[in-house]
């Protein structure tokens, strides 16, 4: 996983052919989770699978695990097995595995209760917005640099209540925009490879 060097850089220690990038979907495993608002991440990875001819495959850092080629590049696409809230357990493996140096080269897509739903936004770095799977994620690679593909999922009418809201289902009118919007955070995915972060957030990030 990733490490700091004195300089304050982040390092990171190879065990894999390194990817031009790792995409990684949060969700919780199993069906009773399927289709719910927190699994937002693993749906797009799904996309991305389909799109490239990836199998999903159970793998020892505890996802399961595509790699294809987008555009001529190695891309590992991933879906944690962990459960949301020890992601980052995964993410660390998953890192050392694909050979991720750099964490500008790993892409999160997660769920965003302060984005309306189907409202997708990308970032670079940032903070956790108190999201679980990302506050592990952070805490294990020691960084919060990585790339986010937020795709939002609304708040619900009690803020106390966001735990219950994001492991619902979401209604038929609901689900059709946060369809939309994975379909569109796949396309986004490809062109932070094709075209680098600050291109693809001056396209993405431009909607209403």
């Amino acid at each position: 996983m990733f490490r700091r060097s004195r300089s304050g850089q982040v390092q990171n220690e190879r065990s894999g052919e390194p990817a031009a990038l790792l995409v990684v979907g949060l969700g919780n495993p199993g069906r009773e989770y399927a289709d719910t608002r927190h699994n937002v991440g693993f749906m797009v990875v799904e996309v991305l699978a389909d799109r490239h001819g990836g199998s999903l495959r159970r793998s020892r850092q505890e996802a399961l695990v595509a790699e294809v080629r987008i555009g001529g590049e190695r891309v590992a696409l991933a879906m944690p097995q962990t459960f949301m809230n020890e992601s980052g357990r995964s993410v660390g493996q998953l890192v050392r595995r694909h050979g991720i140096d750099d964490p500008t080269r790993l892409v999160i897509v997660h769920d965003e209760l302060d984005l309306a739903p189907g409202v997708l936004r990308l970032k670079a770095g940032g903070g956790l917005a108190g999201h679980n799977g990302l506050r592990s994620i952070t805490s294990h690679l020691g960084t919060q640099d990585y790339l986010r593909v937020r795709i939002g999922v609304g708040k619900p009418p009690d803020a106390r209540r966001g735990a219950e809201h994001v492991l619902k289902r979401p209604g038929r009118a609901e689900a059709a925009e946060i369809q939309a919007a994975v379909a569109e955070a796949a396309d986004a995915v490809e062109a932070i490879l094709a075209d680098g972060i600050d291109e693809a957030m001056g396209r993405y990030n431009a909607g209403p």
